[in-house]
């Protein structure tokens, strides 16, 4: 009989699992609490190294590079708008970036015919029996899944029905970030502005689409628990934080009134002890969040290859599987953990500072985008991992773009 797993979260962890176990022949089931595919504001991801051999493994990885923003330097200017330095664009933009509303657009094309998706839904409650998971859903029918995986975020709903509230897990690091897109008023081609003064920031850009820039806001917080899904309460803590603001901050803020899409979060970490709890296991920032800097796209990616390959190979037995996924993932992911959560500097300096702090660009482009940077994988961090097996072919990849093997290695 043919195993059924839930993914709940249709961003970009839970489409690259789906894409992989549908290859291996699981009943695949993506549940998503937004309507449809999620914008992203405009925020961008980056890949390099060893992450371009999984985008062609995955067979993305053309249309990725079609879609790439291309983008060339950024400035950092003062109040007035004059330019005082300049970071030139391998600083941010890696071997190829996508926004990461396109790169959720390119997963989910390349798994909906390998899984259902259902929009418009989310998991409330979870019963665990020795054959199964029930599930009961906000507006679906409850359903019996053997498995579960929570790719639902940092404020994930799985994670605090299979292990507790998210307090307990959840460790911010003092910042917030919003993201959303503009009409390019500012002439900008492939290129960006970044001002900054105590305690706050903000970044533009434009990419691939010269006619729309990206907006990213950064500012020190410390935020209170609240909905998290209230865009037009996070739209008034930004203009809070952001009044007063110089250079061209209040237009930007009078674009956000009207933005029909905003990323907005806080620069948090998600630290357990353990990833999976009976048949239900988490994946990508629901399980280890790693903050700024932190190559959370790419573990994300990473992580779903390697839970469905150990999947695989586990023929059926998922907590041998959880155990393998986690040995071989953790040490990485704490790595980074460890990378990103030292002591962060606020944002910035006042911009008439000349010499703008030099971990800037990658602070701000970090977590707004889930940016990706590989902290060292392109020299050797994945040294061993699930080889991820198409059905029927045993422990070996069939062939296809990319490596015939492609193994994960950690130091």
């Amino acid at each position: 009989m043919t195993m059924s797993i839930l993914i709940s979260g249709g961003g970009v962890a839970g489409p690259s699992l789906a894409h992989w176990l549908g290859r291996s022949g699981y009943a695949v089931t993506v549940v998503e609490r937004a309507p449809g595919l999620r914008g992203s504001g405009g925020v961008p991801v980056d890949f390099r190294g060893d992450q371009l051999a999984l985008l062609a493994r995955m067979g993305v990885l053309g249309e990725i590079q079609a879609w790439q923003t291309g983008m060339g330097d950024q400035a950092v200017v003062g109040a007035n708008g004059r330019r005082l330095s300049t970071f030139p664009s391998a600083l941010f933009s890696g071997d190829v970036e996508i926004e990461r509303g396109d790169l959720a657009r390119i997963l989910y094309s390349r798994s909906k015919d390998a899984a259902e998706y259902v929009f418009g839904d989310h998991i409330t409650a979870l019963a665990q029996a020795p054959d199964g998971v029930d599930v009961t859903f906000a507006r679906g029918p409850g359903r019996r899944f053997d498995l579960v995986v929570g790719a639902d975020g940092l404020h994930s709903a799985v994670r605090r029905l299979a292990f507790g509230p998210e307090p307990q897990f959840r460790h911010d690091l003092g910042l917030a970030v919003a993201g959303f897109s503009v009409p390019n008023t500012f002439g900008l081609d492939h290129s960006g502005l970044i001002y900054n003064e105590p305690g706050r920031l903000a970044m533009v850009t434009s990419g691939r689409d010269r006619t729309r820039a990206a907006v990213c806001l950064v500012f020190t917080a410390t935020l209170p628990e609240y909905d998290w899904h209230d865009t037009e309460g996070h739209k008034r803590v930004v203009a809070a934080n952001f009044a007063g603001a110089g250079w061209q901050v209040p237009g930007l803020l009078e674009a956000l009134r009207e933005a029909p899409e905003l990323y907005f979060d806080t620069i948090s970490q998600i630290r357990l002890d353990r990833w999976s709890a009976g048949r239900v296991v988490l994946l990508g920032d629901a399980a280890w969040c790693t903050g700024p800097g932190g190559n959370g796209t790419g573990h994300a990616m990473f992580g779903a290859y390697t839970l469905a390959g150990e999947l695989a190979l586990a023929g059926g037995d998922h907590a041998a599987a959880y155990r393998s996924y986690e040995q071989i993932m953790r040490p990485p992911v704490a790595k980074s953990q460890k990378q990103a959560g030292g002591p962060l500097p606020h944002p910035g300096d006042r911009a008439e500072d000349p010499q703008p702090q030099p971990h800037l660009p990658d602070l701000v482009r970090a977590r707004a985008g889930g940016h990706v940077r590989l902290a060292g994988a392109a020299h050797g961090q994945h040294r061993r991992g699930a080889r991820l097996p198409a059905p029927g072919h045993g422990r070996r990849l069939t062939p296809g773009p990319g490596p015939a093997e492609l193994r994960f290695q950690h130091e």
